[in-house]
């Protein structure tokens, strides 16, 4: 698990050099480092879709629905961002939101509530994490 939030679980809890920390993250509640990355980046996507996010992150995504050519497509009516396939690039923020967005479960990408996606958000990624399961 995550050194650094092994750490401050640890001294949150009190607990001893040997004991397991997946536990105690769970018992927190807390999201493992690659999980609240996903978490962020989700969150950034959703803000874009409701009008939230800084026009400088907007403009790096466009909606499936805003290509002409795919304005048709069943993905634009779900709010999925196009696909992309290059290998070359796939860090760089456009490339990491479309892969992170298109991930979630079509009920979560439509939720227009903030408040509601980021709780919804979390626990999709709680269970993700701790059981294995994304569904």
């Amino acid at each position: 698990m995550d050194t650094f939030c092994g750490l401050v679980a640890r001294t949150v809890l009190d607990l001893k050099l040997g004991d397991h920390i997946t536990s105690a993250l769970r018992e927190l509640h807390w999201l493992p480092i690659t999980e609240r990355i996903q978490y962020k980046l989700c969150l950034l996507v959703h803000k874009m879709f409701v009008g939230h996010a800084p026009d400088y992150i907007a403009s790096l995504l466009t909606p499936a629905s805003d290509i002409p050519a795919r304005s048709s497509l069943h993905s634009s009516s779900n709010c999925d961002l196009p696909r992309t396939s290059r290998k070359i690039g796939d860090r760089a923020f456009s490339a990491a939101a479309l892969r992170a967005l298109n991930w979630l479960p079509t009920d979560l990408k439509l939720l227009r509530s903030t408040a509601s996606f980021k709780s919804k958000l979390k626990s999709f990624l709680f269970h993700a994490a701790y059981t294995g399961n994304t569904v």
